[in-house]
């Protein structure tokens, strides 16, 4: 639904003054643009990618998740880094995922994320996978995994499952049938609402006077340009904004990050086949106390044959109906730095390949208990990147910056190592930015109550009262 803002405009924005700015779209960015325009501010969105309709094929895949140097960066060890720079971020992306926001976790860093993460649980569509949604290999792997001896559960996904249809392929290159959420959602809604959404805009510095933020520069067709307000938010992700931070003056930034590394261990099935409306990450076990989650994670066929070519199985690259995958994904350990440019220098220590030969025999005992042969692994990938930015470091408990009006809320404010999916926890954090700003918007100064967080009456009532928005704007 989200459309490019036309060119004719420009001038319109370069004049403008507006309440807030916010850089990126992805979960923690739109949360913070639709609450704040919700409240009648006056939002400008800059978003680096492009915004065109969702598409759902491999074409859009490729442009906007798959750009070497732009949306894959690549490690000295060949390890691939991957991020959604469009629209909705890597939530268009992403496999809907919705892990328990880490309480505790942010406890310990000076955030209380009780509220705010179960308004959020309140306002998305989450909840473990009908029945109907599990399919044949999903359920034999999770029994496998049972026989095991592992505690494998359907996880929280964050779809619309009364859209689903038997037959409907999963969106992993963005959702036509709209049934996974993703943060464009957000944004939709909060250009409904009033919110100008710029495409194309990349973002290279925040303007500040005497230590405090006053806008942004940005590049647009070739030129730059600065839009100014009230206050800025940074969510341009793990990567994009530390960047910017190093070029607005904060030097630090960027460093001592983590990057979520993954692979797949592989069988095959002899008496099973992979079907049209496969739903990754289905189910699960996560084994906190060794570090590493896995899941289920079917591939859509392109994504089979590349992982299987960069092996070196070419005996795999046409066997993928027949092949069940497990994801093993870990909380590696924080270091490597951002070069200025966005390069990606971290390597993966003797822990963290200690933890993945551990991952990688717990995945094949799992696939051998499910009846699959012929057990290989693929190499490593890693995906959201964060820690660059880290509350207690660089911001602080309410996400500002050193800079005074400018906050961060994306990945880059994880203040600890993580290895787990950050979407849910990232609208957590938008939400309660923007109830931040919004109470000290007047005084500058928040209140104790509105930082108190909603009540149960308040969660549902803007339960139902996005209920109603999201319906209304797909309808249009």
């Amino acid at each position: 639904m989200t459309q490019p803002i036309q060119q004719n405009t420009m001038t319109e924005i370069d004049r403008a003054g507006y309440d807030l700015i916010v850089v990126g779209t992805g979960p923690g960015g739109a949360t913070v643009a639709r609450d704040m325009a919700l409240r009648g501010k006056k939002v400008l969105i800059l978003e680096w990618g492009p915004g065109a309709p969702i598409r759902g094929n491999v074409a859009q895949g490729l442009t906007e998740l798959m750009v070497p140097g732009r949306s894959i960066l690549f490690t000295p060890q060949g390890l691939g880094l991957v991020r959604g720079i469009t629209t909705g971020g890597s939530s268009l992306f992403y496999y809907a995922c919705a892990w328990p926001v880490p309480l505790e976790l942010f406890r310990r860093h000076g955030v209380d994320l009780t509220a705010d993460a179960a308004a959020a649980r309140a306002e998305l569509p989450i909840a473990p996978l009908a029945d109907r949604m599990m399919t044949p290999m999903a359920l034999r792997l999770m029994a496998g995994a049972r026989d095991a001896g592992l505690d494998w559960r359907k996880l929280d996904k964050n779809m619309v499952q009364d859209r689903w249809k038997p037959g409907h392929a999963f969106g992993y290159f963005g959702d036509v049938h709209g049934v996974k959420w993703s943060a464009r959602m957000f944004v939709d809604e909060a250009v409904a609402y009033g919110a100008v959404l710029l495409n194309g805009a990349q973002v290279t510095r925040v303007l500040s006077e005497r230590g405090c933020a006053t806008g942004v520069e940005f590049v647009k067709g070739g030129q730059t340009r600065i839009a100014s307000a009230e206050r800025i938010v940074l969510a341009a992700g793990g990567i994009g904004s530390p960047l910017i931070l190093r070029a607005s003056g904060i030097r630090e930034a960027g460093h001592d990050f983590f990057f979520d590394p993954l692979f797949t261990v592989c069988g095959t099935m002899k008496d099973l086949r992979l079907q049209d409306d496969e739903i990754p990450m289905s189910a699960g076990v996560h084994l906190e106390d060794e570090g590493y989650m896995m899941t289920d994670l079917p591939f859509p066929p392109l994504m089979h044959t590349l992982f299987s070519a960069q092996v070196g199985r070419l005996d795999k690259l046409f066997a993928y109906r027949s092949t069940a995958r497990i994801m093993v994904k870990w909380k590696d350990a924080l270091g490597g730095r951002l070069t200025d440019r966005g390069g990606v220098r971290k390597r993966l220590t003797a822990a963290d390949k200690k933890i993945a030969r551990h991952g990688f025999e717990n995945a094949r005992r799992v696939l051998r208990s499910a009846g699959a042969t012929d057990i290989y692994r693929t190499w490593y990938l890693a995906a959201h990147p964060g820690g660059t930015v880290k509350i207690g470091h660089l911001v602080d408990a309410d996400l500002k910056s050193p800079i005074d009006k400018l906050y961060v809320c994306d990945c880059s404010v994880i203040p600890e190592a993580w290895g787990l999916p950050p979407s849910l926890t990232l609208v957590a954090l938008g939400k309660r930015l923007a109830r931040y700003l919004a109470a000290g918007w007047s005084t500058g100064v928040p209140t104790v109550a509105a930082l108190a967080g909603p009540t149960g009456a308040e969660v549902l009532q803007t339960q139902r009262q996005s209920a109603e928005r999201v319906s209304a704007l797909r309808r249009h």
